[in-house]
C-alpha cells in the first residue's frame, strides 16, 4: 500500500473570471444555476472550531457551448476537498450495500469473472462494494485518495491503493498490480477537477478484453428532478450520457452499454471497452438513450435557460413549509448531514431558527455541526429523545429506508418532510 496523494491540481479560476471548460478547453458562458456561495459540504465544524469563520466558494455552474459539459470551476483543488480525514463512509446506508451487492453477482456472471481475474475499483471509499467480489474469491484492488476511508478497507482485507487516479498513478498500479478485468467507479465521475487525466488513468488500467463500469447521477434526472443540491464543491462535473460517450472516445474507450438506475434520484450506470481490441456489441440501450437527451435538448443552450427559476420556486416553497411549521408551534430535525444536504440548507439560509438539529449514523459526524449552517449532529437516538414533529430527510434519495428505520416517529404523531423535487409531507 502506498501513502502518496499526488493528483495534479490546476489552479483555481479568479473569481469573476469565466473559466475554461475541463475537457474541451472552450470559454464557459453561460450560467445554468447560482446557488451562491458555500463551505465544503463534508468539512463539518468541530465544537473547538464553533466560533471560527469558514471560507466559503461560489457555486454557480456553467455548461460548455461545445461538448455540453455541465460544470462547476475547480476553485477548491481536489487534494484539500478529499483529506486525510473524510467524512463520508459508503457503508451507512442498508439500500446502497444491497445495490452494489446485487452489482458483484450481476458483473460476476456477465463477465465469467472467476480467481484468475482482477477486479479493481477507483475511489473504493471503505471497501463498501469490492468485499462482495473477494467474498467470491475474486482479487481485488481498492484505488481511494482519502486515508481514513481506505484504512477502514484495509482493515476488511480490501488492498487498497491510497491515491489519486491519473494516468501516472494507473501506469505505476499495472507495473505493480496488473490490469484489470472489471475496473469499477461508483459516484466518482463528478468528482475529478483533471477529467482527462483521470480517463485516461482509466483507459491505462484496463485489459485489452476488460470492461469499466461507472455510475454517476443523469443530469437529465438532475434537472427535469429539480436536484439542485446535489451541486456542490466535490461534484465538479454533472453528465449526460452524450458526453460522457464524447470523453471516453477520446480516450480510447467505447461505450457499449448503458443502465438507467433509480439511485440518487436517477443514475447512469455506463459499460466500456478499449476502443482496438473491445468485443462487445453496441447494445440498442445506447442509441435510446441518445434519442431521449436529443429530444431533451441536451445540446441546445436553450434548453439550460428556465433551471435557475426553477431552482428558486422551491427554494421559496421550502421557506414557506418551515415558516408556517414554525409560526404553528411545530418542532423541526433534520435526518442525515449528506453533502447535498448542506447545498439544501445554505442555498436557503435554514440555521438552527428553522432546524432544531439533525442525526446521522456515522459517528464520524456526530457531535459535530454541518457546514455554513452550523446546525448541531446527533445520534438517530436524539429522534427518540427530543420526538420532534418533522423530520426533514436531507438524503432524500433514501426516503424510503430512512421512513422505514423511523416509523416510531409515528408514536407521536410524527411526519416526514422530503424537499426534493418539491416538498411532500409524508405520514
Amino acid at each position: 500500500m502506498t501513502t502518496t496523494l499526488n493528483q495534479p491540481t490546476a489552479s483555481p479560476p479568479r473569481l469573476g473570471v469565466a473559466p475554461n471548460c475541463r475537457f474541451c478547453s472552450s470559454p464557459l458562458t453561460q450560467t445554468v444555476v447560482d446557488l451562491g456561495t458555500s463551505p465544503l459540504c463534508q468539512r463539518h465544524v468541530t465544537p473547538a472550531d464553533f466560533d471560527k469563520p469558514e471560507p466559503t466558494w461560489p457555486l454557480q455552474v456553467y455548461v460548455c457551448h461545445t461538448c455540453f459539459l455541465v460544470q462547476l470551476p475547480s476553485y477548491v483543488p481536489a487534494d484539500e476537498i478529499f483529506t486525510s480525514d473524510y467524512a463520508y463512509f459508503s457503508s451507512y446506508s442498508d439500500t446502497w450495500l444491497k445495490h452494489v451487492s446485487d452489482y458483484a453477482d450481476t458483473m460476476t456472471a456477465r463477465l465469467k469473472l472467476t480467481s484468475a481475474s482482477r477486479v479493481y475499483e477507483v475511489a473504493s471509499n471503505d471497501g463498501y462494494l469490492l468485499q462482495f467480489f473477494a467474498k467470491k474469491g475474486i482479487p481485488v484492488l481498492g484505488i481511494e485518495p482519502t486515508a481514513n476511508t481506505a484504512a477502514v478497507a484495509i482493515q476488511k482485507g480490501i488492498p487498497t491503493e491510497v491515491q489519486f487516479l491519473g494516468v501516472q498513478t494507473a501506469r505505476q498500479i499495472v507495473a505493480k498490480h496488473g490490469a484489470c478485468d472489471l475496473l469499477a467507479g461508483n459516484n466518482v465521475l463528478a468528482h475529478v477537477p483533471d477529467l482527462n487525466d483521470f480517463v485516461g488513468g482509466l483507459a491505462t488500467l484496463l485489459k485489452p478484453t476488460g470492461v469499466i463500469t461507472m455510475e454517476f447521477p443523469h443530469l437529465l434526472q438532475l434537472m427535469r428532478q429539480n436536484q439542485f443540491d446535489t451541486i456542490y464543491h466535490e461534484h465538479y462535473s454533472y453528465y449526460w450520457f452524450s458526453t460522457v460517450e464524447r470523453v471516453f472516445a477520446h480516450h480510447g474507450i467505447t461505450l457499449f452499454d448503458v443502465d438507467e438506475l433509480p439511485t440518487h434520484g436517477g443514475s447512469l450506470r455506463i459499460y466500456g471497452q478499449p476502443t482496438r481490441t473491445g468485443m462487445h456489441p453496441i447494445s440498442p440501450n445506447v442509441t435510446r438513450l441518445k434519442q431521449i437527451e436529443s429530444d431533451a435538448g441536451w445540446d441546445d443552450p436553450d434548453s439550460y435557460d428556465s433551471f435557475g427559476e426553477q431552482v428558486r420556486e422551491t427554494k421559496r416553497k421550502l421557506l414557506g413549509f418551515l415558516i408556517d411549521a414554525k409560526r404553528s408551534g411545530k418542532t423541526i430535525a433534520g435526518y442525515g448531514a449528506p453533502g447535498k444536504g448542506n447545498t439544501l440548507l445554505n442555498y436557503c439560509g435554514i440555521r438552527t431558527d428553522f432546524l432544531d438539529f439533525t442525526v446521522d449514523r456515522n459517528p464520524h459526524k456526530q457531535g459535530n455541526f454541518l457546514p455554513g449552517s452550523r446546525i448541531p449532529i446527533l445520534p438517530v437516538e436524539a429522534i427518540r429523545e427530543r420526538r420532534p414533529d418533522y423530520l426533514l430527510i436531507l438524503p432524500w434519495n433514501l426516503k424510503d429506508e430512512i421512513i422505514r428505520q423511523t416509523s416510531y416517529i409515528r408514536e407521536w404523531g410524527g411526519r416526514w418532510v422530503v424537499p426534493i423535487p418539491e416538498v411532500s409531507i409524508h405520514e
